[in-house]
């Protein structure tokens, strides 16, 4: 093991923990580090394709991308994709491990404790500094018996500890000297320091506050990452910051309603961050705007559950009046298949065995099977011959007239199906929308005009510009000091 190794935990969900690596991933990165991210748990349905076939959370594709790394499954060696409120999908090491309750997986988790540190050795073993990410708070004690990623792990790995607090939230003193009374002693030892997140203001108004944190917790406060418009062009990590995004206003409306267990709902940044386009999200309880041109179905980890949530809103009525009006639909992945005849799952797979009637938009019906298909794609768009690169993840199969009709050519196949009119479309491919050609292509036939810079570009753009802003307001020395 040649790795020097720094765990960043949090006081909560969403306070910045899998941007704060990322960005952190970059600055050492760029100091001349190798180096590589790891989270031994994540809850998220956004996954993304590894090069050796499984399948990671995307905040830690984002962070391997960070540090100019390949994807690895050692990277995010549990992932778990939820299905409903009390049970999830559990893929190890890249691999579908099997579909458990709540309660089945508490007793699962200690066993996963050694492949989780398996994996954590591989990557110290070819790497510089590799950034430990916790999950959601670091001090749940009713977790804490079978936890494999946050405390629990540090102890089993020996692990330094930096804490982030969220400060836009309130309350951020009491968070953290909550945190130490929760831990042991040996675990509060472990704690190298605290850092502030998302900080507005003048940082001397904050100096009682850093001083009553030390006081009471013996921990230094590193200092206040500022509140950051870059890292909020980066991809969120899960549904939590599905109410922040919106695309700019602009001519082109494109709605997306917010479907239960939605995934890889980053397929559709490169859309929001078009100037010409306004992308709204529409909430439950919400009706599908009048004004929309564009109706997307975006990916879901339950198919079958998304389209009665969506029959339930009153959305497939909405559709047909929005096609009546001349707008036109998308599908991906599940979005996809709902807009077939049926989804039938025989096996139970993403729920109770059954089928469900879809939205009968496309002639073609869809069959959930217990294989997963795992594979990084480029290929044609038919309509523009423009190339595109996305990857496919799924594990139903879908059959019908429509696929006659292909959207896209993958390696020379036919992939996907447009409707005789032209105005519903599906594909199983995601992050199409992220290629420039065929975005620019796509609105043109919308009438608008892409902006000229690429996606990937931007996102390259706004890490550079988060790690600057750490290095700016953090003394990355004292970081790499507390890893070992």
């Amino acid at each position: 093991m040649t790795a020097r190794r720094l765990m960043v935990l949090g006081t909560g969900s969403d306070v910045g923990k899998s941007l704060f690596v990322a960005g952190l991933a970059r600055a050492f990165t760029r100091r001349g580090l190798k180096v590589a991210p790891f989270k031994a748990q994540n809850m998220s349905n956004n996954a993304a394709v590894t090069a050796d076939g499984g399948e990671i959370g995307r905040a830690q594709a984002l962070q391997a991308r960070a540090a100019g790394v390949p994807l690895s499954v050692h990277m995010n060696p549990v992932l778990l994709k939820p299905d409903s409120d009390v049970d999830a999908q559990v893929v190890v090491q890249g691999q579908v491990l099997g579909r458990f309750s709540a309660a089945d997986y508490q007793a699962l988790k200690p066993g996963l404790r050694g492949r989780v540190i398996g994996s954590l050795d591989r990557l110290s073993a070819t790497h510089d500094l590799v950034l430990i990410e916790g999950a959601g708070s670091g001090a749940e004690r009713y977790l804490r018996p079978q936890d494999i990623s946050n405390m629990g792990l540090a102890e089993a790995a020996d692990l330094p500890v930096l804490l982030l607090g969220d400060e836009s939230r309130g309350g951020v003193t009491a968070a953290v000297i909550g945190h130490h009374h929760l831990w042991t002693a040996s675990e509060r030892a472990r704690v190298g320091g605290v850092i502030v997140t998302k900080f507005r203001g003048d940082p001397a108004i904050f100096a009682p506050a850093a001083a009553d944190i030390s006081a009471e917790t013996g921990w230094p406060v590193l200092g206040l990452m500022r509140w950051s418009e870059a890292a909020r062009r980066l991809p969120e990590e899960d549904s939590l910051g599905l109410a922040r995004k919106r695309g700019a206003a602009g001519a082109l409306v494109v709605a997306v309603p917010e479907l239960p267990r939605v995934a890889n709902f980053d397929d559709l940044d490169p859309l929001a961050a078009e100037p010409g386009v306004d992308l709204r999200w529409v909430r439950p309880g919400q009706p599908i705007p009048a004004e929309a041109a564009v109706v997307i179905l975006p990916g879901s980890k339950a198919t079958r559950a998304a389209l009665t949530a969506l029959r339930a809103e009153g959305w497939d009525i909405d559709l047909r009046a929005h096609l009546r009006r001349g707008g036109r639909v998308v599908g991906i992945c599940a979005g996809f298949q709902m807009l077939g005849r049926v989804v039938r799952d025989p096996e139970g797979i993403e729920g109770t065995p059954g089928e469900t009637e879809g939205l009968g938009l496309l002639d073609l019906e869809t069959v959930i099977g217990p294989t997963k298909r795992l594979a990084g794609i480029d290929a044609l768009d038919y309509a523009s011959g423009a190339r595109v690169s996305g990857y496919e993840m799924h594990m139903g199969r879908s059959f019908g007239p429509d696929l006659a009709r292909p959207w896209l050519v993958p390696d020379g196949r036919p992939e996907g199906a447009v409707s005789v009119d032209g105005k519903v479309m599906g594909s199983y491919l995601h992050g199409l929308f992220g290629a420039a050609g065929f975005r620019g292509h796509w609105l043109a036939q919308q009438g608008i005009t892409a902006a000229a810079q690429d996606h990937g570009a931007r996102i390259e753009a706004a890490l550079d510009a988060f790690a600057a802003e750490i290095e700016a307001d953090l003394d990355l020395d004292a970081l790499l000091d507390l890893a070992r």
